[in-house]
Formats: structure tokens, sequence, C-alpha cells
């Protein structure tokens, strides 16, 4: 199941990195260049925040733009008839149905973050939202309309929305050093490092 999955990040990392490296260095610079000339100061880890979810948007939008065929595919309204479809060791599975939710895990987890949402109700509405969004603008431009993905899309959601609040009440039971501004900045520097390393030996 490992293979399937690291040769699918492999082809989004591939079909991404461009859009990825010209975006990072144009925001990068205007935020840069805003804090300079406002004369405000630089939080790292927030920064490092905006900047990922930034580039995270960018990569949904190109990845569920993407003009693959689906030629030999047809719109479906009724709830898991694409889910059952699979098996869990069908490559399919890990791209369809695992990738569905992958996908959204990141947006769940950021909407929480922002929001500081102890409610998953309002995560999982705008995850509905984006989602939808996403599914009838596919329908539009010769893809497919499924309901199956709008369903995954909301377990990713609502898993990112978990993960928030599971570090969110970890990190009120840790000492208030944990909690500081420079604490944040290193270990948002060395969790960076980790995830770069990660893609790096995934393209390796």
């Amino acid at each position: 199941m490992l293979a399937p999955l690291s040769n699918t990040i492999q082809g989004v990392i591939n079909f991404t990195w461009p859009m990825v490296f010209i975006s990072t260095i144009v925001m990068v610079s205007f935020r840069v260049s805003y804090l300079i000339v406002n004369k405000e100061k630089l939080v790292l880890y927030k920064e490092l925040y905006r900047l990922i979810f930034g580039i995270y948007i960018l990569c949904l939008f190109q990845v569920v733009t993407f003009q693959d065929d689906t030629s030999w595919a047809s719109n479906n309204f009724i709830p898991f008839r694409e889910i059952m479809r699979y098996s869990i060791t069908n490559r399919l599975f890990i791209k369809n149905v695992l990738g569905n939710m992958i996908m959204f895990l990141p947006f769940g987890f950021f909407t929480s973050y922002y929001l500081k949402s102890e409610n998953v109700s309002v995560p999982l509405l705008l995850t509905f939202i984006a989602s939808l969004s996403i599914e009838f603008v596919q329908i539009t431009i010769g893809r497919v309309f499924d309901v199956d993905d709008i369903i995954l899309n909301l377990l990713g959601g609502c898993a990112g929305y978990l993960i928030y609040s599971i570090m969110r009440r970890i990190s009120e039971g840790l000492p208030s050093f944990c909690r500081s501004e420079w604490f944040l900045n290193v270990l948002s520097v060395f969790v960076l490092g980790g995830v770069i390393a990660s893609l790096i030996i995934i393209l390796i």
C-alpha cells in the first residue's frame, strides 16, 4: 500500500513543483517587502503557516483542475457508489479514496487553526463549500461530478480538525516556554526541514 501512495505523492510533486517554486519566491519576496516597508515584526512560525496554506490552496487548485482523461468516467450522484468499487489493496483505492481524504486534511487543519474553532461544524461547512465548488467547476471543464469526492473531502477536513484539536490540547498542557514565540519559531524550522527531507526521499 505504501508504494502506490508514494507514487501518487511523487506524481503530485512532479506536477506542481514549478508552480510551488514560482509562487514561493513571489509570496516570500512580497511578504518580506511588506514587513520591511511597514516596519512590522517578523514572526517566523506564523509566516510559515501563511506561506504553506497559500501554497496548499494553489496546489489544490492545480490538481483538481488538471485536464486528465475522464472519457471512461461518468457523473456520480449516488453516495458511496464509487467508494465501494475499490478494494483496500487496489491502486485506485489509494488514489481516489485515500487521496481525496488526504487532499483536504490540510484544509480542515488550517481553517480550524485560523478560526480557532472549537466546533467541527464550521471547518466542515467551509470544507463542504470548497469541495462543492470544486465538483461544480470540474463538471463545467469536461471532468465529472462525484458526490463521493465530497464525502471523502469532508472526512479529510474532519481529520484535519481532529489533528488541530489534539495539538491544541497537547499545547495547553505544555510548559509556558513551549508556547513561546522563539520556541515555536525553532520548532517550525525543524518541522519544515523534516517535510522537505521527506519529499526529497520520496522523489529519490
